[in-house]
């Protein structure tokens, strides 16, 4: 029997909707959950996320949180369970944890992820994509999209799709 694998891509004040749609995609393709955290700077029921998102967006599994706490608490989340994205994290993608259940989190397209939440968490927690010097960063569903995948793969699992 294949053991559960449970992904859960949380948005902290994403900003941007198509960014939002394109991730709500990738979460149906891969079975994950869909976690955004207020404030949203669109609304969840433009024509432009659900254009983005095409026909797909009713079966997003989505989930609209007040506030990180809120999410936090609600989802019984535990330490080893999550891994932080930021431009300056300590660890590369590589070294994800290969656990069953994982939240992946990632902040605003111009800010990343508030000072206040990246304290909750030791540093060990923080990951970076790898990218040239030439660049500033990544498209924030370009990155979600590598990090939910990367995450799936050592499962053999997850490649029956």
């Amino acid at each position: 029997m294949n053991p559960i694998i449970e992904r859960h891509v949380v948005l902290i004040a994403p900003e941007i909707h198509w960014n939002t749609g394109n991730i709500g995609r990738s979460c149906i393709g891969t079975d994950a959950y869909l976690h955004l955290i207020k404030p949203l700077g669109f609304s969840i029921n433009s024509r432009e996320v659900k254009r983005a998102g095409l026909d797909y967006w009713p079966m997003v599994k989505l989930c609209v949180w007040d506030n990180f706490e809120a999410f936090y608490t609600s989802n019984h989340v535990e330490i080893n369970e999550v891994a932080l994205f930021t431009k300056t994290g300590k660890n590369s993608i590589w070294r994800l944890p290969r656990q069953q259940r994982l939240f992946l989190i990632f902040g605003s397209e111009t800010k990343g992820i508030p000072e206040n939440i990246r304290k909750q968490f030791k540093e060990e927690s923080t990951y970076h994509i790898p990218i040239r010097n030439t660049i500033r960063s990544l498209n924030l569903s370009t990155s979600v999209g590598i990090a939910l995948y990367e995450s799936l793969r050592p499962f053999p699992s997850f490649h029956q799709y």
